[in-house]
Parts: C-alpha cells; structure tokens; sequence
C-alpha cells in the first residue's frame, strides 16, 4: 500500500481529485467574504456538468460549450442573489432549494433529450494544452487546463481578496456592511459579484468532472460540493489553507479509489464511506476553532 501510495499514479489521482474540490472551496469563500452563505455550490456543479454535457453533445465545441454553461451558471447566480441578497430569503434555505431544483432540471432534461435517468451519450472532453502534454510521467495532467487553472487560482484569489480594492470591499460587504454603506461602498452590488464569482469558480469544478468522464451520469457530483464547503470552513476562509484541506480531502478520496482496487477484508462501502468519515471527523476538530466572517450569513 505504502508503495503506491508514493507512486506517480497516486499522485497524478490526488491532483486530479483536488480540482473539483478547490474550485468549489473558493468558490464558497468568495460567497462567504461577500456574507452570503451559499450551499448551493453542489447544485450549480450539477447544472454546468450536464450543460456542459447538452451544448457538447449538440454542438461538438467542447470550448464554446464551456462558455455557454458559464452563461446558464451566471443566469442562476442572479436568481440566487435575488431570493438571497434582494428579497432576504434564508440563504441556508434557498441553497437547499436550488441543489434539489439543479439535481431535478438535470434529472428532468436528461430523460427529455436522451431518454435516460442515469447517464448521456459520450462527448468529448476539452483539448489539452499541447506544449504541457509533453511533461514526462505527468504529461497529461498538466495539460489540462482547468487543472492548471485551479493551481493558479491559489494565488489569484489570495492576492484579489487582500491586495486589491475589490477585495477589500467584498471583505468589508461580509464583516461589517453597514460600515461600508456609511462609507459609500455599494454592499449589495459586492455581495452579488461575490455570488457571481462562486457560480463561475463551482461551474468550472463541475465542467472540469463531466469533461474528465466524458459524460454525465446521475448522482456523478456525489457530494463534492458540501465536502468542498467543508474545506473552506477548515481552511478558516483563507486561500492558501483551504488548498491544504483540498489537498487531505482529495487525498482521502484518492486513497479511496486505490484501497478499492487492493484484496482488503473490509466491505467495500466502508471504503467508500472514507472521505465523507473524514470531512465529519475533521469538521469535529475544526469547526470550533473557525471564526467566519462577522456578518455571514445576516441579510442586508
């Protein structure tokens, strides 16, 4: 076990499993900096990957598809801060509602056009970069762009987040927004951006899934989005901590899919169950000593 563990292959799994985890992680946390608690990272997962599946499979510009399923994450965003930031519904209750309304479009639309409640047909993924490809051993990971982005993303939000105006507005609209106002910042335009900038980040996590399979199959999200929620609240709202919990939390899965293909006497669900075990024992240890920002979550 140790031996692959250590292996080039198990390596190239955790950095692919990490992808999907860190774009929904930061895409929560600029949410939350903004003070919009927005659970519905998993529903807008689902929604790009099968968007992103439908203008694939009717197109054939796996590019082009990517654009437009942004467009149909985007669209949603701004129904979301409507209920949340205009109409100052729940935000916890309006995150459920839009998870069980993405996995019930996507369910629905997928019967209408492939006449099927599991899976679609196959299309093909986004192209590679040409020049990474040629990397020895990890070639065809570090050609994927999405891949190379989330690795970049690390140090774009850190700095957009801390080191520029925008960030310093969206940090104020979710600690103190009624400060902000007196000053002139306009709290609700930033909490908007920052639920748009997470609709983006999460749709890409969901996009970069449905690519790597090259197909969309129901329940294939399986819970990502919440474990990523989990990572940013460990990470205590900060990008470089929530890449360390990315980094054990893709790590666990990985381990996962490996123990799977090993002779073990333990059931095969327990296995299975490892991430989840993991995300709620660590959440245990964790979520006590995490401080959100001051007003996430209090509408405005």
């Amino acid at each position: 076990m140790l031996d692959i563990i250590i292996s080039f292959s198990f390596i190239t799994q955790v950095i692919r499993m990490f992808t999907p985890y860190y774009l929904g992680a930061s895409a929560a946390n600029f949410s939350e900096r903004g003070g919009v608690i927005n659970i519905a990272i998993e529903g807008f997962m689902i929604i790009s990957a099968f968007s992103y599946a439908f203008f694939t499979i009717s197109f054939g510009y796996p590019v082009l598809s990517l654009l437009l399923s942004l467009i149909v994450s985007v669209a949603f965003s701004f129904l979301f801060s409507l209920f949340t930031v205009k109409l100052k519904i729940n935000q916890v209750v309006t995150g459920v509602g839009f998870n069980l309304l993405m996995a019930g479009l996507a369910k629905f639309f997928m019967m209408y056009f492939y006449n099927s409640s599991s899976n679609t047909p196959a299309f093909e993924s986004l192209p590679k970069l040409p020049i990474l490809n040629l990397i020895p051993y990890h070639g065809n990971v570090a050609a994927d762009a999405l891949i190379v982005f989330s690795f970049v993303l690390i140090f774009i939000s850190h700095k957009l987040i801390y080191n520029t105006r925008f960030g310093l507005r969206l940090r104020s609209a979710g600690e103190n927004p009624e400060a902000a106002e007196s000053l002139g910042i306009k709290v609700r335009f930033y909490k908007t951006a920052g639920i748009v900038i997470c609709s983006v980040l999460s749709s890409l996590g969901g996009i970069w899934l449905a690519s790597s399979q090259q197909t969309f199959s129901d329940g294939m999200i399986a819970g990502r989005g919440y474990i990523a929620l989990a990572a940013m609240i460990i990470g205590k709202w900060k990008p470089i901590n929530i890449f360390a919990a990315c980094l054990m939390f893709s790590f666990f899965e990985a381990f996962e899919i490996t123990f799977q293909m090993t002779e073990s006497v333990f059931p095969t669900q327990i296995i299975q169950m490892l991430p989840y075990i993991m995300t709620i024992i660590v959440l245990v240890g964790f979520i006590g000593r995490t401080k959100p920002p001051a007003a996430d979550g209090i509408p405005f």
